[in-house]
This record gives structure tokens, C-alpha cells and sequence, in this order.
């Protein structure tokens, strides 16, 4: 019994503490606090689990939650749709002008440009010899009188409404004039060869090179969508990329190319509905 008695009082486990604290001069008691390994353990957990209470709720319920590394706020996840948005519609833009880059290519280059976003519906076609009409004398002067009034006019003009003051691009006579019908989408001005010619406004220069049928072409592409095209040269003072200004000499005309009859320059001038006559934009 005694044997048992004394291994019960020497268990560790049932071992009880008492935490005081003394006065060091007198050695009198201030503060006693009975301890044991379940209240310092129960106390060590509460401890913990308040600590992290109070951690998580600064975290959550403050702004420094946005200094942790993963977490995105409703601003950051707003401002990335936003983003997303603009992408796209920079993407779009982008490819539409490509598209258009590469039908301008395809015309220079007198070949087929097959246009992704055209429907596989046929286009109504219509026959323009229906539409003649024949006109009388009075009417053919009316007609004259009206064109060197609007020749003239300061107050509104074609270069107006594009937006942009358009320069001849050379001095010389107009040999063949623009005609839909004929699928001649330009003017030809009769020149000597390697006559300087110069850029009809500001923009950049998107191809300079070689072609079979048009010989060496340059084409600039201007503000608000205006495109000018230099057919026939000799040769070209720029390159694909090239930023060039109104007036400045950008070829030598010549009489380079299948399609050619003589030392002339070929000028067209588009938009993105189509050609416009260089002779409505420019005075020659």
C-alpha cells in the first residue's frame, strides 16, 4: 500500500505548481497562482485562438487585405473586365484595318481579294447602259457652268468633307480621267520621266515595291481613312513605314509596268466606301 501511495504522489501528470511572486527585500508574498499542465495548456489555446481571431479579423474586415499576394478586390476584378473589353475592341479595329490593308494590296496588285466578312450572297448586279439618258445641249452648259462655280467655291468643298487639304501630287496634263465603268479608279497626268512626285498630304507610307502590272507603286495612307496611290514610278525615295509630309518627294514617276502607255503618273485616291475622283479632291 505504502509502495502504491508513493508512485501516485510521484506521477507527473498529477503534479501541481504554484506560480508566486515575492517582494525581493522581505521576501513577502504579492501574487500566487496555482498551476497545472491542463490550465496552462487551456490557457496557451485560449491565448492562441484569440490571436488569431483577432488576425483574421484585421485581414478581412480591413484594407490591408489587398497587401496579400492572390487577393483581388472589386475595383481590380471591375478594372480587368474593363480591360478585357477594351482588348477586344482593339483587336477588332486592328483586324478591320488589316482587312482593308490587304484589299488595297490586292488592288494595286490587280489581283482577287476574297474579304472574310463578305456574305455568300450574290450582289444584285445592275446594267448602267439602262440608266442612260440622252442629255440635250442646254443641259451639257448648265452642267459646265455648275462644276467651275464648284471648282471655285471656298466655302464648301470635296477636301472638306474628308477632312483633309489634299496637294498636287505633280503639275501636267490629265491624259485619261476616272471612270468607274472602265475600272479606272484614278487619273493619269502625262509627266516626263523621273519627275519628282510628292505625297498629296501628312501620313504613312504601308507599301513601296515592285508590281508586275502597276510597276513600282507607292501607297500612303493619310488621316480619317484617306489613301493615296502612285502608280508607274521609275522609282521611290521610301520604305513600308515611313512617315512622310505633305508635298515631300516620295517618287520619280516613270513608265514602269505591264499597264503602261507612256512616261505618266497613275493617282487614286480611296476612302474606306471605295475610290474618289482625284479631280473632286484636287486641283490639278
Amino acid at each position: 500500500m505504502s509502495s502504491k501511495k508513493n508512485n501516485k504522489n510521484t506521477n507527473p501528470a498529477s503534479n501541481n505548481y504554484r506560480l508566486v511572486v515575492l517582494n525581493e527585500e522581505n521576501y513577502e508574498e504579492r501574487f500566487a497562482l496555482r498551476l497545472s499542465k491542463l490550465n496552462v495548456l487551456s490557457a496557451s489555446i485560449a491565448v492562441i485562438l484569440f490571436l488569431v481571431s483577432i488576425t483574421a479579423s484585421i485581414i478581412f474586415f480591413t484594407p490591408i487585405k489587398e497587401y496579400i499576394p492572390g487577393y483581388d478586390t472589386t475595383e481590380i476584378r471591375v478594372q480587368a473586365v474593363e480591360n478585357i473589353r477594351l482588348l477586344d475592341s482593339v483587336m477588332i479595329i486592328l483586324e478591320d484595318y488589316q482587312q482593308y490593308a490587304l484589299a488595297l494590296q490586292a488592288t494595286i496588285s490587280g489581283e482577287e481579294y476574297s474579304n472574310k466578312y463578305q456574305s455568300d450572297t450574290e450582289l444584285i448586279k445592275v446594267d448602267l447602259s439602262e440608266l442612260n439618258r440622252p442629255v440635250n445641249i442646254q443641259d451639257s452648259v448648265l452642267r459646265r457652268l455648275v462644276e467651275r462655280e464648284d471648282r471655285f467655291n471656298v466655302i464648301e468643298t470635296s477636301s472638306s468633307e474628308i477632312g483633309l487639304n489634299l496637294q498636287p501630287p505633280v503639275n501636267g496634263i490629265i491624259s485619261q480621267r476616272f471612270s468607274v465603268p472602265e475600272k479606272h479608279y484614278g487619273v493619269d497626268i502625262v509627266l516626263k520621266e523621273k519627275t519628282p512626285v510628292k505625297a498629296v498630304a501628312d501620313g504613312i507610307v504601308i507599301f513601296s515595291e515592285q508590281s508586275i502590272g502597276t510597276g513600282h507603286t507607292v501607297l500612303v495612307f493619310h488621316k480619317n481613312n484617306i489613301s493615296s496611290i502612285y502608280k508607274h514610278n521609275h522609282s521611290s525615295s521610301v520604305e513600308k513605314g515611313d512617315f512622310v509630309k505633305s508635298g515631300q518627294i516620295i517618287a520619280l514617276s516613270g513608265n514602269t509596268g505591264e499597264n503602261t502607255t507612256g512616261p505618266h503618273l497613275h493617282l487614286e485616291i480611296w476612302d474606306d466606301k471605295g475610290p474618289i475622283n482625284p479631280e473632286d479632291l484636287i486641283t490639278f
